[in-house]
């Protein structure tokens, strides 16, 4: 199979023919061949692909030439439904392929005929659009195939009614369900067991593995080859799924939806509502318990004295609704669901507060854990991970022959794989790396400005957009300003709104908030000069092609913040152990998450641009010259008048 993978990445190729944008490149048929011989062998393939290398054809080609059954997980739902509506039949096409295609996404994702028909009948409803929505939601199921609803462009996906007709893996009835056979989750989850290759996201992916609820689980058996692509996410979405999760969220749905409930099959029931309330109460209250959003350790709860009694209020009133949904549980199917996630829940609460030592769940097994809580803005989320995932992982992709392609352009230190392969427990796994295509030395500019003061300094957001101004006008605009943290993005902001208007320059100034990322990226490339402030869903996954974007600042290297509680724990458990977790584990994430950043400047042939990082610890730490060499080639200064100047010679 290697040379037939090999012809398809010449210059006579079918995909040289069929692909207007195909050009050859010796790096993507490198590592085509490189997957072609991990799936002959059913190996683990580690492999980086620098950006531009085009390593989405580099996995399709050989996975759809292989045949057998193929599953694709991505990183975000973005690169899922690109996947599936673009690039798959790009190259099924070009290669004569007869394979069938499907898209399988969580289940949130299709409209539930139970859950819409409750949402009608109760009439339950905070807005009037969300009276209009749901109109036009009844409508869109009555003619859609699939009930995905991102078909229905008329209702925004993050309209509130969403989630009254959709299902969660809480209150969905499975087959004790009266709308069973029109189910569209069933029907994606047939037609994906029926094709030939499968796009699905990481989240699902892991929900599945971990809790076998998507139809990911089924389809397994079967299959040949799992390709992770973005698999830099892994690891956090691994963690996430390895553990157990309660928040007061869920228990306001499971209230929710007893209250729904109770209105159609336990009307006579009274006790039922009041309970619902109580319940309520008792999560808000624990809620009002912290003044701040943000994480902490389970142990740091003790300096909160509400919390504990909190805590023991809350428990009390979740037992006390579960004992009553289970005497009216019998009356209808959802009300037996309820009364099933009720003592699910009370389980989860019982683990968390340590009154049990161990789980009956594998989950935590050859690992210890952490127990954590991060506090939102209207809710709580009570929390345990595994300090390590690595021998959890290993053990769920072991046992059955297949092929496993790991590909990110983000996964190498150097273009060493270690620190990847330990967190994931992919020690046998064989590694590659490839360079990206581009001349960065023509291309790009990294400029690492003198004088400015240590990153945890005060005023220090402020020197940076001092420092940052130049280049800004230089570049008439045209930038991306990336924070590690809001609070600096929002200081940022409000410094260039007066500098702008002291200055009287006209670039159109966004920050992330203003609304969705796909609605900021585009008004972005619209203006053609615009300056955005973005935090940590702008650093990847971003892809914005020619000179709409011309500089990218970063304001600090992107180190994971010391008080975070699973970090603290993991570095604590490695130096324990005698290891050295800063150069171990802290600095290769934090390469990693700088590299996503830096690979928003260069994303074509023709694109040329700054990269400036702000933070000093790049020259003035023992380790900053590790970090700088595993970015691309970039030509690089501390001159700021050469960094201004590179904008002369672009076209503007």
């Amino acid at each position: 199979m290697t040379s037939e993978v090999e012809r398809f990445f010449s210059e006579q190729s079918p995909l040289a023919t069929e692909v207007a944008s195909f050009r050859p490149r010796a790096q993507q048929r490198d590592m085509a061949m490189a997957v072609a011989e991990a799936i002959r062998d059913n190996a683990i393939l580690v492999a980086e692909a620098g950006t531009g290398t085009g390593k989405t054809f580099a996995y399709l080609v050989p996975a759809l030439l292989a045949g057998g059954k193929v599953v694709v997980s991505t990183g975000t739902k973005n690169l899922q439904d690109q996947l599936f509506q673009k690039d798959l039949p790009m190259v099924r096409d070009a290669l004569k392929a007869p394979v069938s295609v499907a898209l399988l996404k969580g289940r949130s994702n299709y409209v539930c005929h139970y859950h819409l028909e409750l949402a009608q009948s109760n009439g339950l409803f905070k807005t009037r659009e969300d009276v209009k929505h749901l109109a036009k939601i009844v409508n869109y199921a009555k003619v859609s195939q699939s009930g995905d609803k991102s078909g229905l462009a008329d209702v925004p996906e993050n309209a509130p009614i969403w989630f009254n007709v959709t299902s969660t893996r809480d209150n969905c009835l499975g087959q004790e369900c009266p709308q069973h056979e029109e189910c569209f989750v069933l029907k994606a989850r047939k037609e994906a067991m029926e094709a030939d290759v499968i796009v699905v996201n990481h989240h699902l992916f892991f929900a599945d593995v971990m809790l076998r609820d998507e139809g990911v689980a089924e389809l397994l058996p079967a299959c040949n080859t799992v390709i992770f692509d973005e698999a830099h996410q892994l690891p956090e979405t691994a963690s996430l799924f390895f553990g157990e999760s309660l928040s007061t969220s869920q228990l306001f749905d499971l209230s929710q939806d007893t209250r729904i409930e109770a209105l159609t099959n336990a009307k006579d029931f009274a006790p039922l509502p009041v309970a619902c309330d109580e319940l309520d109460k008792a999560a808000r209250d624990l809620r009002l318990v912290f003044k701040k959003e943000g994480r902490m350790a389970a142990e740091a709860t003790e300096g909160f004295k509400d919390f504990a009694p909190a805590l023991d209020k809350l428990s009390e009133k979740l037992k006390n609704l579960t004992g009553l949904l289970e005497k009216q549980a019998e009356r209808s199917e959802g009300l037996e669901s309820c009364w099933q996630r009720a003592l699910a829940l009370v389980a989860m609460l019982k683990v968390w507060r340590a009154e049990q030592t161990t789980t009956e769940s594998s989950k935590g097994e050859g690992s210890g854990v952490v127990r954590w809580l991060e506090v939102f803005h209207h809710s709580i989320q009570l929390n345990t991970t595994p300090l390590s995932i690595a021998d959890i992982f290993a053990k769920q992709i072991s046992g059955h022959p297949r092929a496993w392609i790991f590909t990110s352009a983000t996964l190498a230190v150097k273009q060493n794989f270690a620190h990847y392969q330990a967190e994931m427990g992919l020690l046998d796994a064989r590694t590659a790396c490839w360079d990206s295509p581009f001349n960065y030395q023509e291309q790009a500019l990294l400029y690492v400005p003198n004088g400015l003061p240590e990153p945890n300094s005060e005023g220090y957001t402020d020197a940076v957009v001092q420092a940052a101004l130049p280049l800004i006008e230089a570049s008439k605009g045209r930038a991306f300003m990336l924070f590690t943290s809001l609070r600096a993005m929002q200081r940022a902001y409000e410094i260039l709104q007066a500098e702008f208007d002291r200055k009287n320059l006209k670039y159109p100034l966004m920050i992330q908030g203003e609304g969705s990322r796909n609605e900021l990226l585009s008004r972005f490339r619209e203006h053609g000069n615009a300056v955005l402030l973005g935090s940590q869903s702008f650093w990847e996954g971003v892809d914005v092609r020619g000179e709409a974007l011309s500089l990218v600042i970063i304001d600090k290297l992107p180190f994971a913040p010391p008080d975070d509680p699973v970090l603290a724990a993991r570095i604590a458990e490695m130096n324990k152990q005698g290891r050295n977790a800063f150069m171990e584990f802290q600095l290769p994430r934090t390469i990693i998450n700088l590299k996503q950043g830096a690979g928003r400047l260069i994303r074509d042939e023709s694109d040329r641009g700054v990269l400036m990082i702000c933070d000093p610890r790049l020259i003035s730490k023992h380790y900053g010259k590790r970090i700088w060499q595993s970015l691309p080639p970039f030509k690089r200064t501390r001159d700021e008048a050469e960094a201004v100047n590179f904008f002369l010679k672009l076209p503007i």
